[in-house]
């Protein structure tokens, strides 16, 4: 049995996990535990707070003690709105007090896009273009190329947690560029597990989202690799250990 642990910040797209769940196998174990949201605002003092040690470590033991074998920070904009270093110091700390191997979302999105070959992106982001601009740039610091960004502008988590099928849909397509290698949707609240098929369908490339690449990256930490193609091109690659 492979346990992986997440903490996930307050309730909003967390059904995805286990829906990714039921997706792997049986023999990998989902473990979410939700950490202390603050004040739900894709603001940047309120994301570089949500993401402040004290916040990530009330959370661990819980996984601890449910056996994880690694533990990933399952929030993109809490992880990236503290720059490459920040982000990297998060990740040591959360490491530190886990006695586990630990990553967070952003850096699920770097080892996902190399893993699926690309080296220029595009991204489709719920939060203000502000915010989004600052995963552009973070991406950046890993040497991917961005060919392009779309901010939608969303607030909250809560808001973005409700978006229909059709919605994601609009957001992918409006980010997509010819040029463009793979499309990022970058947002753990918004639900996007059921439709990475008919997304990755409609733009012919592919399209790695939050909850997918949070997952995809604790079972890199476990040194899993699962082919589940319903999760999309990244977990269609040749599986050292199948399924």
């Amino acid at each position: 049995m492979t346990a992986l642990g997440f903490l996930y910040p307050g309730h909003s797209g967390e059904d995805d996990y286990p829906r990714i769940e039921q997706l792997l196998g049986s023999d990998i174990r989902v473990d979410l535990v939700h950490t202390d949201i603050g004040e739900d605002a894709h603001r940047v003092d309120a994301l570089l707070e949500m993401g402040a040690p004290q916040r990530l470590a009330a959370g661990v033991e819980q996984l601890r003690l449910a056996g994880a074998d690694a533990v990933v920070w399952a929030c993109t904009s809490g992880s990236f709105v503290h720059g490459w270093e920040g982000a990297q110091e998060q990740v040591r700390g959360l490491a530190q007090t886990a006695g586990l191997p630990a990553s967070s979302t952003s850096f699920a999105f770097v080892h996902a896009v190399r893993e699926v070959g690309a080296r220029r992106v595009a991204i489709g982001a719920t939060y203000p273009q502000d915010v989004a601009q600052l995963f552009a740039d973070f991406l950046g610091a890993a040497d991917i190329e961005v060919a392009g960004v779309v901010g939608s502008g969303i607030i909250t988590a809560a808001e973005v947690g409700t978006w229909t099928e059709a919605e994601v849909l609009a957001l992918a397509r409006a980010a997509d560029r010819p040029e463009a290698e793979a499309v990022l949707l970058p947002d753990t609240a918004l639900h996007t597990a059921a439709h990475i098929p008919a997304l990755e369908k409609e733009l012919g490339k592919p399209v790695l989202t939050a909850n997918q690449v949070t997952i995809w990256e604790g079972l890199r930490l476990a040194d899993r690799r699962v082919n589940a193609p319903e999760l999309g091109a990244l977990f269609t690659r040749e599986p050292v250990v199948q399924a």
